[in-house]
């Protein structure tokens, strides 16, 4: 029911048809140096912490007690616990997927199940599928997400240090600096995954088999594009370019280290540049703008003028970026103002999106700040909310109230919780809200079935 009337409100108040405001509103907080966010296929959002562990976020807002699991790992700077992925028919076999850094800081991909309780994963259910040597402890990228196709895609940087030095990236017997698609419902002998015969260099015996795409330096997030199908990576530069790149299928050379972005910057023994597949969008370094993350195309109904848009960010700006998926090129970089320092995205079961904070710890939702307008604020016969937007007091008057009856005001937020529960058997109550963050809720006398925008500022 607090879906339904969820969608309603927004349905019923989002201003169609101009340009998106973007803010965000806190959701939770408490997570320590969260790095990645994901869902199993229902409402719990899993936050991925560096230290190793994995905590669930409820759809009231509340976070358990126990960590879904806690993995040792190797963590510090851009090593630790980088990224998780659900199998697609996780509801039916409990298996996750996670990259980390193992103690030997080598990138470890493993594969674990959950327990009976759908809260709690089996530690000991550990079952490595790949170790990729890293001879350095920077550019680890982490991400990892399946396709439609149901194989498994793993992001690899080059191998840190900085420039490249062992041209990984372009080096084809070499999964570091590159792109991987394996499939980890099967087996190949000798490996714990097989390599699916439609990869693009099947049969070149210059590649190995699981890469998809190469000539990447960072890439620490990528996503597919649910309407489009395209991959959409961040790959942080080298010192003056930031860069997205956009693919769809496999088979594309990015071109570090012979470009950084679409600016040359070690061409000795390159590709033609016919060859390779330059950015789709890329922004200059500047001493705020240059950590550069990926994020997601926006596909949720709750902001409709936020549709089609490609959300990314840049960690140490502390801004929020976006740029057209459909004509990428043109990026606004948006200042929220919460100082925070920024390092990831990531959707829920709906495809609403969210950002996290690594050094606060906080998770945010994304919004539409257009919603906030008061245009479209009603009042109706059966009560009327004052001052709207409010701050400390919220003032209700029900206009067709029989005071032998009693009534019941519930306050939701965005997530659909009720934050504040008042029961009244006047024509006039007065709430205090001053225990509420800013944001949009929802006002609902349950008993007349009828609901109103409130705005708290």
């Amino acid at each position: 029911m607090k879906k339904l009337i969820l969608l309603l409100f927004f349905a019923t108040t989002v201003m169609y048809g101009q340009d998106p405001d973007i803010d965000i509103l806190l959701v939770a907080g408490g997570f320590s140096s969260p790095l990645d966010l994901q869902h199993a296929g229902d409402d719990r959002l899993f936050v991925v912490e560096r230290s190793g562990a994995i905590k669930i976020l409820n759809a009231d807002g509340t976070t358990n007690p126990t960590p879904f699991i806690d993995i040792p790992v190797l963590s510090g700077g851009e090593q630790g616990l980088l990224g998780l992925t659900f199998h697609p028919d996780y509801a039916t076999n409990g298996f996750f997927y996670v990259n980390y850094t193992n103690s030997s800081g080598n990138t470890q991909i493993s594969r674990f199940t959950v327990t009976s309780n759908p809260d709690i994963a089996d530690v000991s259910s550990e079952f490595q599928i790949l170790e990729v040597a890293q001879p350095f402890s920077n550019h680890n990228a982490g991400g990892l997400a399946f396709g439609e196709d149901g194989f498994l895609y793993i992001a690899l940087g080059d191998g840190g240090s900085g420039g490249d030095p062992g041209n990984r990236a372009q080096n084809p017997g070499n999964l570091l600096g590159k792109m991987l698609r394996i499939d980890v419902d099967n087996q190949d002998a000798g490996l714990n995954y097989s390599i699916p015969d439609t990869n693009p260099f099947i049969g070149d015996s210059a590649f190995r088999g699981e890469i998809w795409d190469l000539g990447l330096r960072n890439p620490f997030r990528f996503s597919f594009d649910p309407e489009t199908g395209a991959m959409w990576i961040g790959d942080v530069g080298q010192n003056a370019v930031e860069e997205i790149n956009r693919g769809t299928g496999g088979g594309h050379n990015y071109g570090w280290r012979c470009y950084e972005g679409s600016s040359p910057f070690n061409t000795s023994g390159c590709p033609d540049d016919s060859e390779l597949t330059f950015p789709v969008a890329e922004y200059a370094q500047t001493p705020q703008r240059r950590s550069i993350y990926g994020g997601y195309v926006y596909r949720g109904s709750d902001f409709p003028d936020m549709q089609g848009i490609y959300f990314f960010g840049d960690s140490l700006s502390g801004e929020m970026a976006y740029t057209d998926a459909a004509d990428p090129g043109d990026i606004t970089f948006q200042s929220i103002g919460s100082g925070d320092f920024f390092v990831s995205y990531g959707i829920g079961n709906t495809n609403e999106l969210y950002i996290i904070g690594l050094g606060s710890g906080n998770i945010y939702r994304v919004i539409d700040a257009n919603v906030l307008s008061t245009d479209d604020v009603n009042t109706n016969d059966t009560f009327s909310l004052y001052p709207n937007p409010a701050t400390d007091e919220l003032h209700i008057h029900m206009s067709n109230f029989t005071e032998e009856n009693s009534e019941t005001i519930l306050i939701y937020d965005l997530m659909g919780k009720v934050v504040k529960s008042t029961k009244t058997n006047t024509l006039d109550t007065t709430i205090s809200i001053q225990d509420l963050s800013r944001g949009i809720y929802l006002v609902q006398l349950p008993n007349s079935g009828v609901a109103q925008k409130l705005i708290i500022q």
